[in-house]
C-alpha cells in the first residue's frame, strides 16, 4: 500500500470532489484516480460512490478514514523522529511564543539555550498571546511565553520577568533639544494597541492628562517601531522590544512627566512540566536576571 494512495484519499474524503483534491495536491484528476482505484483494489472494497462528476465516501468510506488518518500521523512522525535522529537530537521541545517575544528576548536565549543542549531540538510556534493558553491546554506545546495571563484553569502561569514600558519617539534630526512628553504627544499621534495587556488603562490616564492626544491603532509592535522611525507616530513600549533601537540611535526614549509608566509582565505557561521544559525555563530565569 503506498502512503500516496492513503493521502490522496484523504483529501478526496475532505472535498468528495477530485478536481479540488487534484488542486490541492498538485496532481491530475486521472493521477487522483488512478491513486483511489489502487487503493480500493489493494482494500479489496470500494471508497467511493460515483455518479458522473461527482463522489461520495461509501459506508467504507467513512469507516477506513480514521484508519487513514492514523496511518499518514503516524508515518509523518516516524519520518520527523528519524530526520530529527540523523541530525543528532534526542529530545525535543515545543514552545509557543508571542510575537512580541520572538521578536525582542528570545532569539539571543534561544541561541545560547541551543549551544548549550544540543541534543534538544526545538520547535518554534508563534502565536497571538491569547491563543498560547488553548496551545500550551490543548498538549500541542510544552511551553507557552505570552505577555498575558491566560484564562484556562488547567495549566500552570507564573511571571518569569518584569519589565518598564518607555515612551518613544522618532530620533530627532539634527536637533538642539529633545522632546518633553507634553510636546511629543501633541506633535505625533499615539500609536496604540500594539500590546495585549496595558493599553486600556494606560489610554485612559494619557486621554485624562492630554485630552486632545490623537490615537492610530496598530496592532502589531514591529510595525509600529517602524511606524515611529518613519515619523508616523510615537508610542509606549516595554523596554526589551525598543532597546536596540535605542542603542542604534533609531529611536528616542522620552521621559515621563505627567503619565504613570505601566510594567510588562513575561508569563511561562505549562500543564505538563517536561525535563525539557524544565531546563529550558530554569535557563530563561538566569538570562532574563541579565536584563
Amino acid at each position: 500500500m503506498d502512503i500516496k494512495w492513503i493521502k490522496t484519499f484523504i483529501v478526496a474524503a475532505k472535498y468528495e470532489n477530485f478536481r479540488k483534491t487534484s488542486e490541492e495536491l498538485f496532481l491530475t484528476q486521472p493521477a487522483i484516480t488512478k491513486h483511489i482505484k489502487r487503493l480500493e483494489e489493494n482494500l479489496n472494497i470500494q471508497l467511493f460512490e460515483r455518479n458522473g462528476k461527482t463522489i461520495a465516501l461509501t459506508s467504507a468510506g467513512y469507516n477506513f478514514l480514521p484508519h487513514a488518518r492514523e496511518i499518514l500521523m503516524k508515518y509523518e512522525k516516524g519520518l520527523d523522529e528519524f530526520e530529527s535522529w540523523k541530525q543528532g537530537y534526542k529530545r525535543k521541545l515545543i514552545i509557543a511564543t508571542a510575537p512580541q517575544i520572538a521578536s525582542s528576548i528570545l532569539p539571543s536565549i534561544l541561541r545560547s539555550f541551543m549551544d548549550q543542549n544540543p541534543d534538544i531540538e526545538v520547535f518554534i510556534n508563534v502565536l497571538k498571546s491569547y491563543e498560547i493558553g488553548e496551545e500550551i491546554s490543548a498538549g500541542r506545546a510544552d511551553l507557552g511565553l505570552t505577555r498575558i495571563k491566560p484564562i484556562q484553569t488547567n495549566i500552570d502561569c507564573h511571571i518569569i520577568h518584569e519589565e518598564p514600558v518607555i515612551l518613544v519617539g522618532p530620533t530627532i534630526d539634527e536637533g538642539k533639544y529633545k522632546y518633553d512628553e507634553k510636546t511629543i504627544l501633541q506633535k505625533y499621534r499615539l500609536i496604540t494597541h500594539n500590546h495585549p495587556d496595558y493599553w486600556n488603562h494606560l489610554l485612559n490616564d494619557i486621554k485624562r492628562s492630554y485630552p486632545t492626544v490623537r490615537t492610530m491603532k496598530v496592532n502589531q509592535i514591529e510595525i509600529t517601531k517602524r511606524f515611529i522611525e518613519q515619523r508616523l507616530g510615537i508610542s509606549y513600549l516595554p523596554y526589551t522590544m525598543v532597546r536596540e533601537e535605542i542603542k542604534m540611535n533609531k529611536l528616542l526614549e522620552i521621559r515621563p512627566d505627567k503619565i504613570s509608566l505601566p510594567t510588562s509582565s513575561t508569563y511561562v505557561l505549562t500543564k505538563v512540566e517536561t525535563d525539557e521544559a524544565k531546563t529550558f525555563i530554569g535557563f530563561l530565569k538566569d538570562e532574563v536576571a541579565k536584563f
